[in-house]
């Protein structure tokens, strides 16, 4: 308890933003439930209209993301694709990100990894593109039902994926928890702003609640020092110790 009451700030990854915001007081666990399970299924309807994916990847020092995606998306031109989509859906940690967009993009840069300096590519086990304009059919049904639930202020300062920067007040929060859904994630720039602080000055404690502790590995390459004061809460194996 006393560690909730002493809470200065809190962030979530993209749809985890939807956590960050009522733990900090500006929506209803409720109501934000209702607006994820809108979010998903609009999501995923997008999805089945285009063979799309994530891919996730870590580049060497020299590794050029944007021109790498430009090829990819004129690769897809030749095969005939209009519009093609291929940029970076998520910033995690330096030399990582996450390339979203058409399958044969995707497909395209594993095949011609090296020429990029990619050292690593894995596809993400996902339906479609997110964080990039494959989402926009997804966009509509969401802001309607952000018009329609209660948001206030946050109590403390949240952080959003799509500048890095602090959630102002209601309507910053309607207004870009729908454009999100069409942004790349901006993590290791929200690692940056959080963490930011004189020299001398001590890095707070950091709790990151969930399953999976990929944010600490994520935080750990971004800022050793913060990590270091990094712990893992695992609601369910709480719940799992209670029981036995």
């Amino acid at each position: 308890p006393q560690v909730v009451e002493s809470c200065v700030a809190a962030a979530g990854y993209s749809v985890g933003e939807f956590a960050a915001l009522v733990f900090a007081g500006a929506l209803s666990f409720a109501e934000a439930l209702y607006a994820v399970k809108v979010r998903a299924e609009a999501m995923q309807k997008a999805s089945e209209a285009v063979p799309s994916g994530m891919l996730s990847v870590i580049g060497r020092r020299e590794a050029n993301y944007k021109f790498a995606c430009l090829e990819a998306r004129k690769h897809c031109e030749s095969l005939g694709i209009e519009n093609p989509v291929c940029t970076v859906s998520n910033y995690l940690f330096p030399d990582s990100r996450v390339i979203a967009g058409h399958l044969q993009a995707l497909e395209f840069l594993q095949e011609n990894a090296r020429k990029y300096y990619f050292t690593r590519t894995k596809m993400l086990p996902v339906s479609g593109a997110f964080h990039t304009r494959l989402m926009e059919p997804a966009v509509e049904p969401l802001a309607e039902v952000l018009k329609s639930i209660e948001i206030q202020k946050p109590l403390l300062c949240v952080y959003s994926n799509v500048d890095g920067k602090k959630y102002m007040h209601s309507k910053h929060i309607r207004k870009l928890l729908v454009k999100q859904v069409v942004s790349p994630v901006l993590w290791e720039q929200t690692m940056h702003s959080v963490y930011e602080r004189k020299q001398g000055v001590e890095f707070p404690y950091t709790y990151e609640v969930g399953p999976g502790n990929q944010l600490g590995a994520i935080l750990k390459k971004c800022n050793l020092k913060a990590w270091k004061q990094y712990k893992h809460v695992d609601a369910l194996e709480d719940e799992e110790e209670a029981e036995t």
